[in-house]
């Protein structure tokens, strides 16, 4: 008797650990983890990346979009209608609403309009050219929100090698940044009367149509140059050979 219940206590006993440790055994399964709902990529920039944005935040503002409006005659109604001839970029030089291009950009034009970041148009008058630099200076009714003109650098101290970025409106399309270096220094180009300028700026920043008016600003964000030409042999679009007029060429054609 006193065997058959401790047997029974011992069997009594084992099912009890049994019982436990399947309880134990049980809770200690953790739940699967939910699905990841989106893959997570870590964001990767550079010190040069990083400049390139700053650059680009501070600077494209101040540089505008021209059009170059031209009369033409409607052959058929003989009506007289004015047209847009051709686009290109300039940038704000002073407060007083001064704006720098290149003279092909507004060449021949019988209307200017520059449109600023916002989206506004402002009808500009050319207040001087020099044609055998290819510079322009047009001026509009500077609004209070203009933005800020562009700190000017100093192209005499310009090194090969040096990094650019060049801001426009390549083919229309607005405020659009490319980089690149000095590639060479001293060049020359013939201007549109076909006269050679000297000390000219090259760079492999692409420069597009479009692009012609527009700073070539340093990894400071100052004027160095402003985009004029490119060498294009089959005039499909830039192939890495841009050339700029220096910003002390500028500097020293603006009072005149």
């Amino acid at each position: 008797m006193i065997r058959c219940i401790g047997l029974a206590l011992a069997a009594l006993t084992t099912l009890a650990l049994l019982a436990a440790g399947g309880c134990k055994e049980k809770a200690a399964v953790a739940p699967p983890p939910p699905p990841s709902s989106a893959l997570v990529v870590p964001r990767i920039t550079s010190t040069d990346e990083d400049n390139n944005i700053e650059i680009f935040k501070q600077a494209s503002p101040s540089t505008v979009f021209i059009t170059n409006n031209q009369l033409r005659q409607d052959l058929l109604t003989l009506n007289v209608m004015e047209i847009p001839q051709g686009s290109g970029s300039g940038f704000v030089w002073s407060e007083q609403g001064y704006i720098v291009t290149n003279h092909h950009v507004v060449e021949a034009a019988s209307s200017i309009v520059v449109t600023l970041e916002n989206q506004k148009n402002y009808e500009a008058k050319v207040v001087g050219v020099a044609p055998g630099n290819d510079i322009a200076v047009v001026k509009i009714d500077a609004p209070a929100d203009l933005p800020k003109p562009l700190p000017l650098g100093d192209s005499n101290r310009l090194q090969v090698g040096q990094k650019v970025l060049a801001i426009g409106n390549p083919f229309g399309l607005d405020r659009t940044l490319t980089t690149g270096v000095v590639s060479a220094l001293g060049r020359e180009i013939e201007s549109p009367i076909g006269r050679r300028v000297r000390g000219v700026i090259q760079t492999d920043a692409p420069i597009n149509p479009g692009n012609s008016g527009g700073p070539l600003l340093d990894s400071h964000g100052r004027v160095i140059g402003m985009n004029t030409a490119i060498l294009s042999p089959s005039d499909t679009g830039s192939i890495g050979i841009g050339f700029a007029v220096p910003v002390n060429t500028i500097r020293r054609v603006l009072p005149q």
